[in-house]
């Protein structure tokens, strides 16, 4: 989870998650699917939310590159086995993304200092995205989860000790799992 604070307009149900999770929920369950990336403001409140919003511009350019890296990411998570292993298919996906930025190390007042350079404005959060998406799968691919209910489409990091985490929260679609099965255990 991160320090930042969720923009007050952000109308997701799960937020703070690390950032490249962060970026896949912005997609959530709903009829239709909800999406907080369906236009350039709103795209604003997820750079908000995410703390980026006085790195990055929220415009058009910068919503289809975020939509890109949201997929890369998605197709990337949904590859991923328990050891991380990508795909061609998906590493290509994530590199064209990562294609537009680079980590640029300096020698800063207290020693090596890493800057994030993109070749374009608009490149910055999708590059820092899926640049978190690969860290995350280093510290171990089967933490990267989808919610184990039916009717979510969320994801969470696994930090539990045992990495035995199924839901995205608990409180809600854990207890909607366990009061299901009540109902059919009543039900005969």
């Amino acid at each position: 989870m991160t320090d930042v604070k969720a923009d007050p307009r952000d109308p997701r149900p799960l937020i703070g998650e690390p950032l490249a999770l962060d970026l896949l929920n912005t997609r959530w369950a709903g009829t239709p699917v909800n999406d907080l990336l369906a236009g350039v403001e709103e795209y604003g409140i997820w750079l908000s939310s995410a703390g980026l919003a006085g790195r990055c511009e929220a415009d058009d350019a910068g919503l289809a590159a975020i939509r890109q890296a949201r997929e890369a990411i998605r197709a990337a998570s949904q590859d991923a086995g328990d050891q991380g292993e990508l795909s061609a298919q998906a590493r290509d996906g994530l590199d064209a993304v990562l294609a537009h930025g680079r980590i640029r190390r300096t020698a800063g007042p207290g020693g090596a200092e890493d800057l994030v350079e993109a070749d374009r404005p608009e490149w910055l959060a999708p590059w820092l995205a899926v640049d978190d998406f690969l860290t995350l799968l280093g510290q171990g691919g089967r933490r990267i989860k989808q919610c184990a209910h039916e009717a979510c489409i969320l994801y969470f990091f696994d930090t539990s000790q045992n990495g035995r985490r199924r839901w995205c929260r608990m409180a809600v679609c854990g207890n909607r799992a366990k009061a299901a099965r009540h109902y059919e255990k009543a039900r005969g």
